[in-house]
């Protein structure tokens, strides 16, 4: 299909069978397409990063829930971490099992972790205080404790999960106060995690962070590693936002040669029997996503050209929380490319001046009745959107396998919006 700015989706057929206009006439705008393809791929290339037979690819759900999208990550044989018991409920639908899961949680209740040990989960926390309390929910059991390793990445001071400047994970000079609790409670310390942040782009500081972890195992914790089924790295994979511009990927060759050698090696040297964990969530479903909205709306204030559409920030919330970019393509009944660039800025409907979705972006002159596609939507989009001023949440479609769509969430209505409210009658 070729429009007035769609090279990207273009060249890997994102839309299959159908054009973005045609999904606009069938199921409207707000509208988050997922291609099951690319979804697939995204998957196989993180299990190809070790061939070592407890390496686990354990998806971060909390980047996108659909269970349509859940089972076709189980499929590809990914395991799982849930952070809620929403979550938790979600995956059991999709068809993961204790098996393949992992609760991962943070500053929750008893009542959660019970929950999670109830449904047989090995459990994650992530302070003293929360293993105190774990080990009076359940005294005698197993028990993950994520660590902070004190090495931070991201691209957003917001998505930075390990270091001083993180609520995330217990420090490592706390190991005696973790021995004592483990002790009081008879807990078996069955596993150990980190996260350090998201959206990396070079695997420098991933491997680093590794190699603090494995050492601490195998120097501080050698006499419990006998016990240890779980070594969970956490996750942070990057995408290439920048499309238009040509940034590059992550190198996941390098990065799996590395990763590899690095586990083989330990693996010979301590005689671990366990799992190694990944924990990617946005390398999965980033780029397999598309967001359609409609355009209203253009008009100058001042020197400023905006472009109103029905993505507002309830829609997707990335760009208004933590600056992040997005490209955008533009089609058109009867378009053509045009490469005559004018500075825009897109915003939504949403009476907030910070409701911008792209802010003085230079792209062809954007037109009412536009369709704009949002590239790589897949991840922390609809599952963090919101009914902010009483706008109902978008339908999600999946382009199939065969490049045919399927509606795999409708469209809320307005009785959704109210169907929580009690004595309206």
């Amino acid at each position: 299909m070729s429009n007035v700015r769609s090279e990207q989706t273009d060249s890997i057929g994102f839309f299959g069978r159908t054009t973005p206009l045609d999904l606009v006439k069938m199921y409207g705008t707000p509208l988050y397409v997922y291609n099951e393809n690319i979804l697939r791929q995204r998957c196989r290339e993180l299990l190809g990063l070790s061939s070592l037979p407890g390496f686990c690819v354990n998806y971060s759900a909390k980047a996108n829930t659909n269970p349509a999208l859940l089972r076709i990550i189980r499929e590809e044989g990914c395991h799982a971490d849930a952070m809620s018991p929403g979550e938790l409920h979600i995956n059991k639908l999709a068809g993961f099992t204790a098996e393949n899961l992992v609760y991962v949680c943070n500053n929750v209740s008893a009542d959660e972790m019970r929950n999670a040990v109830e449904n047989g989960l090995l459990v994650s926390v992530d302070s003293l205080s929360q293993l105190e309390l774990y080990g009076k929910v359940n005294p005698g059991g197993k028990v993950m404790i994520r660590i902070n390793p004190g090495i931070g990445a991201g691209h957003h001071k917001k998505v930075v999960t390990a270091g001083k400047e993180t609520k995330f994970g217990i420090d490592l000079s706390c190991m005696a106060e973790v021995r004592s609790l483990l002790n009081q409670h008879n807990l078996t310390l069955a596993g150990l995690n980190q996260h350090i942040g998201s959206l990396f782009m070079e695997p420098n500081g991933y491997l680093d962070a590794m190699d603090v972890m494995l050492h601490f195992v195998q120097t501080e914790l050698g006499d419990l590693l006998p016990n240890i089924e779980t070594l969970d790295f956490g996750g942070g994979f990057g995408i290439p936002y920048h499309k238009y511009e040509g940034e590059a990927r992550l190198d996941m060759a390098d990065l799996g040669a590395r990763m590899h050698a690095k586990l083989a090696a330990w693996v010979k040297e301590t005689g671990y029997k366990g799992r190694f964990f990944i924990e990617p969530g946005r390398y999965v479903v980033a780029e397999c996503g598309v967001l359609l909205g409609s355009v209203y709306a253009t008009k100058n204030n001042g020197p400023n050209r905006y472009v109103g559409t029905d993505l507002g920030f309830n829609v997707l919330v990335r760009p208004a929380m933590y600056d992040s970019f997005h490209d955008v393509e533009i089609y058109r009944e009867n378009g053509t490319p045009d490469h005559e660039l004018t500075e825009q800025t897109i915003v939504g409907n949403i009476c907030e001046s910070g409701d911008i979705l792209a802010k003085k972006r230079q792209l062809p002159c954007i037109h009412e009745g536009d369709i704009l596609g949002i590239l790589d939507a897949g991840a922390y989009g609809f599952v963090m959107s919101s009914s902010y001023n009483q706008r109902p949440r978008a339908a999600e479609v999946l382009i199939t396998a065969d490049g045919t769509p399927k509606l795999i969430r409708r469209r809320e209505t307005l009785d959704d919006l109210t169907r929580q409210f009690v004595g309206l009658e």
